[in-house]
């Protein structure tokens, strides 16, 4: 079996599931994962700007802004941005609709990050690292890039396997499906509501820490800290997750 970027589609954040993309990530709101987040986000901007590239409906960037900061940020989906619209503070947030891995915003900042595997939803090595360099562009001297990334979990995955639940409940089902020649895989999400069902196909590039990390050197930026969540807890080899920030000189 082989994905190919060409196949897969990334144009999957449609109107039908940015209205229904807070409800589906409603684990994410939970102030147990959301305030460490914004917690450790705003001690890396030090007060300063930041943009969030993947902004989606502004589960990070609407609480990070009523923290005190500025907050802007880069959005691909277009109804993304109108559910972020819809929400207080908002409407008159600086928002470019366009790739993360090309896209410019206006002036320097303290601070870019990526959260809840963003970086992945590009399909090609050559655009993770196109957005890990745009990143670099975007920041002042002493600035940070952060990134919340997932850890390949390969380690569970057979010879030869394609498949992988991640989740299962009465109401969703989640299955994994796995390219290791060219490095993707695609969530497939069945959800069961109603007496009916439902299909969301996600695709991913799945990306390595040390990977990650030679993106940034050829970006002029340099890994300052490493944890497996953002409540600082020590990354090890048996961390599902990495919190990584790079910073620019």
């Amino acid at each position: 079996m082989s994905l190919s970027p060409d196949q897969l589609d990334p144009h999957v954040w449609t109107e039908s599931v940015a209205r229904d993309y807070d409800r589906s990530s409603a684990a994410m709101y939970d102030p147990a994962v959301l305030d460490p987040t914004v917690r450790f986000l705003a001690d890396q901007a030090r007060g300063g700007r930041a943009a969030e590239f993947a902004i989606g409906t502004g589960r990070v960037a609407l609480p990070l802004s009523a923290e005190g900061l500025d907050v802007a940020g880069i959005e691909f989906s277009q109804p993304m941005v109108d559910e972020l619209r819809r929400k207080d503070g908002g409407a008159n947030m600086d928002v470019v609709v366009g790739d993360m891995a090309s896209a410019t915003l206006p002036g320097e900042f303290a601070l870019v990050y990526l959260v809840y595997n963003a970086i992945t939803c590009l399909l090609s090595q050559a655009a993770q690292a196109q957005c890990v360099e745009n990143a670099a562009r975007h920041l002042q001297p002493g600035g940070a890039l952060v990134m919340e990334v997932f850890v390949p979990p390969l380690q569970g995955v057979l010879p030869g396997e394609a498949y992988k639940p991640f989740h299962i409940s009465d109401d969703h089902l989640g299955i994994d499906e796995f390219d290791t020649v060219n490095q993707l895989l695609v969530s497939h999400h069945y959800s069961f509501s109603d007496g009916s069902a439902s299909r969301f196909d996600s695709p991913h590039r799945y990306v390595w820490p040390s990977e990650l990390d030679l993106m940034a050197h050829y970006a002029g930026l340099t890994l300052a800290e490493r944890w497996a969540d953002w409540d600082r807890t020590p990354f090890t080899a048996d961390s599902r997750s990495h919190v990584s920030v790079w910073r620019k000189p």
